[in-house]
């Protein structure tokens, strides 16, 4: 992977459509919480204006003139309650949203463990899956999957439940593997780029998943393995999900007592730092834009003020809270804002953003194809 990098119409078509379903229902740094309510700021038996909401309740279900589902007039009930706090990321999520955010945030997905083109052709195999054990490699086509030819999304014709046969092109070579796919966690993209003659590590984080500390590292180690001197670390697009990812992909990095973030919350504030012994050293460029947001602004400002990283690209989205979860026992949940973080230097970038220490735009060429000149930039500053 040399020099310039372009991104295609429809590639960055694909990626904004993701993006704004993955803003739709990950709009925040999240934090599950399934603390009881019942700890000191609400009494059943003597907070009067639950008991009156009960009354009205009880009422409504003893004297409406017609039946009422008594699930939904809670949940109607619940996000009013939500509604009625004015604030952007707290919201009620029913059922199958909640299912929706959850599946989001795993980090993990049925598949074999490949990355795959347009035209079927493997650009990646994943260490400790169905493709590696299956001994697949970069550059097969995939041919068939059990009989049929290949015409949709490889993902979408595997069966999910039972072994496949897959008829693979490897050169001149046709012949046919029996895999199974398995619940892997989702892979980070990393690569070893050659920037004249220097080895530079790069590794996309497209979210916060429940798995991504543990993820990130197999990438960072993995490239690392094959000699870097310099690292980009792209956030673009990234719009949060769990802090404690963040938090841990930064101690990687800092050196020991360094400051991630501070939480400032109703009656406590609280400075967290990394309290490993594990650093590094090199030069590190992480790339934001107007879609980074949230946990990666948590990352990126740690970065940049406890590793002296360089921020490259646009100005970040700007979200300065933090979000706890309740989940409700209809599998609905509860998402509300419970404090504001302050990067290491002290700052809350809630509706301002991080600024780049260098501003570049994407541009595009004469065939209306975006060209990657912030990765290109990024690659020229590490010569």
């Amino acid at each position: 992977m040399k020099g310039k990098l372009g991104l295609s119409l429809k590639e960055i078509c694909l990626i904004i459509l993701i993006t704004a379903i993955t803003t739709s229902i990950t709009t925040g740094i999240i934090m599950y919480n399934n603390n009881v309510f019942e700890n000191g700021a609400v009494n059943i038996n003597k907070d009067e204006a639950l008991k009156e909401f009960l009354k009205v309740y009880a009422n409504l279900n003893e004297s409406y003139y017609e039946d009422i589902d008594k699930n939904k007039m809670i949940d109607s009930a619940i996000e009013a309650m939500v509604d009625y706090l004015g604030e952007d990321y707290s919201t009620y999520l029913n059922k199958d949203e909640t299912v929706s955010l959850e599946n989001e945030l795993s980090g993990t997905y049925k598949g074999i463990g490949i990355s795959i083109t347009d035209n079927n052709q493997i650009y990646r195999v994943y260490p400790n899956t169905p493709a590696s054990r299956a001994n697949l490699k970069e550059n097969d086509i995939i041919t068939k999957i059990n009989g049929i030819i290949v015409t949709d999304n490889v993902a979408n014709m595997l069966d999910k439940t039972k072994e496949n046969t897959l008829e693979i092109k490897r050169g001149e070579e046709i012949f046919e593997i029996k895999i199974t796919p398995e619940e892997i966690n989702t892979p980070l993209t990393r690569e070893v780029l050659d920037n004249e003659g220097t080895n530079v590590g790069y590794i996309n984080v497209p979210s916060f998943t429940f798995t991504v500390a543990t993820e990130f590292r197999n990438a960072l180690e993995e490239i690392e393995a094959k000699g870097i001197s310099s690292l980009i670390i792209d956030l673009r697009y990234n719009t949060g999900g769990y802090l404690s990812g963040a938090s841990e992909i930064a101690a990687m990095f800092l050196e020991k007592d360094k400051t991630i973030y501070s939480l400032e919350e109703k009656n406590n504030k609280e400075t967290f730092k990394d309290d490993t012994d594990e650093k590094r050293d090199y030069k590190i460029i992480v790339l934001v834009n107007g879609a980074t947001a949230s946990a990666s602004e948590v990352l990126a400002s740690a970065l940049k003020d406890s590793y002296d990283a360089t921020l490259l690209g646009t100005t970040t989205f700007g979200k300065g809270k933090v979000q706890q979860t309740k989940m409700l026992e209809d599998g609905s949940m509860v998402k509300y804002t419970t404090a504001k973080w302050y990067t290491p230097n002290g700052e809350c970038i809630d509706e301002m953003g991080l600024f780049p220490d260098y501003s570049v735009e994407l541009q595009e060429d004469e065939e209306g194809n975006y060209i990657d000149t912030q990765l290109n930039r990024a690659l020229e500053l590490l010569k």
